[in-house]
């Protein structure tokens, strides 16, 4: 490509400053609406993509893509369940996330669904914002306190341990479960590790910080709600298919825990009309990584490992290796985004 702009496709908008320096570096196609279809036509036309996790290409997709000009797919994410990586490897595509950055904000966002739900804000700005308040009283919108509550957090990997040290100045008894125990975690903070039916039955709040994926299809099913209790809250920053949401809709009606904090959904962008009439649900439209900062350093790796592609080098978040080596690539990726 000496003396051209390489072509890149980016699915939709990102951040703006990251967006410019894209824009110095290479020809941009910038449609935000393709279908599926049309997807893979404009893959087939440029040297590199920035995809998102809503833009899902299977294994027949990329058999579409095998021998095209096309490169590099930057994920503008750290899952990458939304793609075939095995498929993109026999292509001889390369996949890229974005991990590392997305901890900090995720985390914040968390700990802030814990304490407007525990804390009743969304009531109180209902309240303040209806023009029927008529000032303090004792007993208004009584909520809980933070402090001293037994956290349970499945999934303790960046973001379940960023979180932890957010929450440390609350006093809390720290929980945890993952794939195995983190001794290194549990020196650090103090946490215990618990098999998910026990944390479930012990924690005051259960904050879920899981990746996509069967495994935790429905970790959060109408049997582990059964076991928590019955003033627990449940938060969910991570994927919206670890939790039953239909469980979780009957759970809360029968105050079988007392309220939900949730910011990814089942059928995302669905929400069910059950948990958007509920007063202790607390829902946000997938904000986990939306800080200015976070989505300027998510593009700029997609911008960073497109480059290294495209010069004929291999891109430092690699999430798979193109062709002989796609078997060893999809062993690294399970162990490398799980529990994120």
């Amino acid at each position: 490509m000496t003396g051209l702009k390489p072509r890149i496709l980016i699915s939709q908008q990102i951040e703006a400053d990251a967006l410019e320096q894209f824009e110095a570096y290479a020809d941009l196609v910038l449609e935000y609406s393709l279908s599926r279809s049309e997807l893979i036509e404009r893959l087939k036309q440029v040297d590199a993509a920035v995809l998102m996790l809503t833009n899902r290409l299977d294994s027949k997709a990329f058999e579409q893509l095998q021998d095209t000009r096309l490169q590099i797919i930057a994920n503008h994410a750290v899952g990458v369940d939304n793609l075939d990586l095995k498929a993109a490897s026999q292509a001889n595509i390369w996949l890229t996330n974005t991990p590392d950055v997305l901890s900090d904000a995720t985390a914040e966002l968390a700990l802030t669904l814990m304490l407007t739900l525990l804390r009743r804000v969304d009531e109180g700005q209902t309240l303040a914002r209806s023009g029927h308040w008529h000032g303090w009283e004792p007993t208004q919108l009584l909520g809980h306190s933070l402090i001293g509550k037994t956290l349970g957090i499945i999934g303790a990997g960046r973001i379940g341990q960023r979180l932890a040290d957010l929450a440390s100045g609350f006093k809390l008894n720290l929980l945890y479960h993952n794939r195995q125990p983190d001794f290194a975690f549990e020196t650090r903070s103090g946490a215990q590790y618990c098999d998910l039916d026990q944390i479930c039955r012990q924690s005051d709040i259960l904050t879920l910080h899981l990746p996509g994926g069967a495994e935790t299809q429905h970790i959060i099913n109408a049997e582990r709600l059964a076991l928590m209790k019955p003033q627990a809250i449940l938060i969910n920053t991570g994927r919206g298919n670890s939790i039953d949401q239909a469980a979780l809709t009957d759970a809360l009606i029968q105050a079988k825990i007392a309220g939900a904090a949730l910011d990814v959904f089942e059928f995302e962008p669905e929400i069910s009309k059950g948990l958007r009439e509920m007063t202790n649900v607390v829902l946000t439209p997938h904000l986990g990584s939306a800080t200015v900062q976070t989505r300027h350093q998510m593009a700029m790796i997609c911008l960073q490992n497109i480059q290294a592609v495209l010069t004929g080098h291999q891109p430092l978040q690699a999430v798979n290796f193109p062709n002989q080596r796609a078997v060893k690539a999809i062993t690294m990726v399970s162990s490398r985004v799980s529990y994120d």
